[in-house]
């Protein structure tokens, strides 16, 4: 790679937007300043458009190995990138689950062969994995995943010796899916006789309850106050969670963390009535009064990050009754899209945004040059214009499964250029064959 120049664009970068150009040679930002000219640079014209630090998603769930039907991590990566996410954190339940180090480095060895985007990996705890545990090394990957609630791939963890052992073993980010099991497998016998196992879409929210989510969330969070340990709670789904996050102190501060989904802030039950399973997520998709709370603690900063959790299935599989049809969906490709509507509603803006989806995952995984608009950084960069209205279709969707929950809707943003470490990943609607992707260090 040479040198390319991005011109004509409002860049946006530590709560600021500003008319700069960027500079990038071979995988780095060199330079950002007004009116740079160089005559050896490829130009981009990014056409009054947003530049945007790549977006880093914290939580998708990319299939490979086990469960390839649905997605690999070729497919899904190259969808993220056509959506601006120049970098992903993959989860561990996979088949067979990453739940040791031989497995794990399995999985960065295919991302290195196959991936358009920036990688890194959760190590997945277990009721009997501590000791597996205890060996990984803080700046091996991105963390560690439990699952205190289950979900696809039964890796639930439910002793509570373990947990807590978990807890005091380990300096890395502990990230938790947080739903009670007791309290949905009762919700769940309650309907199961009522309806048998084609149980009304309507009722996913109450069996996956609010008061499942906050006794899980509240406990995880007690615990990691008594042993100190560095806990991020996944997908909050309930606005009664909201009221368990700090926003008093600054990210780099605080020890217990949040994130919020864009199908969180985007659907409400309302939606189940048109959306049916392919709008089933666990935790389920709540009220609207739900996703107003939501919206109100990430603008206060309660909650710190955005991120898809991506977790796709076949058409056909999400299609069965309720007891069998998985819980997740597809977003990678349609997330920024999605919520820069909320940017041009005014629901948000395009700088708390931008801290949201780039800034705060950086800091929060002490990730190493990415997150930022910054010389010397790696050039992770995405291009969004606005006010250029398009529709998601079949034929536009980049994902294994094929499908989208967002099909039929019409975004007036879209991702035009997608770059990772400098090269042009994704063009217009097409994303190039050559990867450049490169594994995440971190500054631990």
């Amino acid at each position: 790679m040479g040198r390319t120049l991005i011109k004509n664009g409002k860049i946006v970068n530590e709560g600021v937007v500003a008319a700069m150009d960027i500079l990038i040679e071979g995988d780095t930002i060199i330079k950002i300043a007004a009116d740079i000219s160089d005559a050896n640079a490829t130009v981009i014209d990014a056409k009054g458009g947003y530049v945007l630090p790549g977006m880093i998603d914290d939580q998708v769930h990319f299939r490979e190995p086990g469960l390839t039907h649905k997605g690999t991590i070729s497919s899904e990566s190259r969808a993220a990138v056509a959506g601006g996410i120049t970098t992903f954190m993959e989860q561990p339940n996979t088949t067979p689950q990453t739940t040791t180090i031989k497995k794990l480095e399995e999985k960065f060895a295919v991302a290195s062969r196959t991936s358009f985007a920036n990688y890194s990996f959760l190590f997945g705890g277990t009721n009997d994995n501590l000791e597996e545990l205890k060996r990984v090394d803080k700046n091996a990957c991105s963390g560690i995943k439990l699952f205190l609630g289950s979900s696809t791939g039964n890796m639930l963890v439910d002793d509570e010796a373990v947990i807590e052992k978990i807890f005091s073993s380990t300096e890395m980010v502990i990230s938790a899916h947080c739903e009670d099991e007791t309290t949905v497998k009762e919700n769940l016998a309650k309907y199961q006789a009522l309806y048998g196992e084609d149980i009304p879409l309507k009722y996913h929210p109450i069996i996956r309850s609010e008061e499942a989510c906050y006794l899980s969330s509240s406990r995880a969070i007690a615990l990691a106050e008594k042993t100190g340990a560095r806990l991020h709670v996944f997908h909050v789904s309930t606005g009664k969670e909201t009221g368990l996050f700090r926003n008093d102190i600054p990210l780099k501060e605080k020890k217990i963390t949040a994130e919020v989904c864009v199908h969180h802030l985007w659907f409400s039950e309302e939606d189940y009535e048109d959306k049916g399973t392919l709008i089933k997520w666990n935790p389920a998709v709540k009220t609207s009064k739900d996703r107003s709370q939501l919206w109100e603690a990430l603008l206060d900063d309660r909650i710190d990050i955005i991120a898809t959790d991506h977790a796709p299935h076949l058409l056909s599989e999400k299609q069965a009754v309720y007891t069998k049809a998985p819980s997740g969906g597809p977003l990678v490709q349609h997330a920024l899209p999605a919520l820069f509507e909320k940017v041009l509603d005014g629901k948000i803006g395009v700088e708390k945004l931008v801290e949201k989806m780039c800034h705060n995952p950086a800091i929060l995984f002490q990730i190493e040059k990415r997150g930022y608009l910054k010389e010397g950084y790696f050039a992770d960069i995405a291009i969004v214009a606005v006010n250029d209205p398009w529709k998601v279709t079949k034929d536009t969707i980049l994902y294994k499964c094929g499908w989208s929950p967002f099909e039929g809707t019409t975004f007036r943003a879209a991702v035009t250029h997608t770059f990772v470490n400098g090269h042009l990943a994704y063009n217009n609607g097409a994303v190039s064959p050559e990867r450049n992707a490169k594994r995440l260090t971190f500054n631990r």
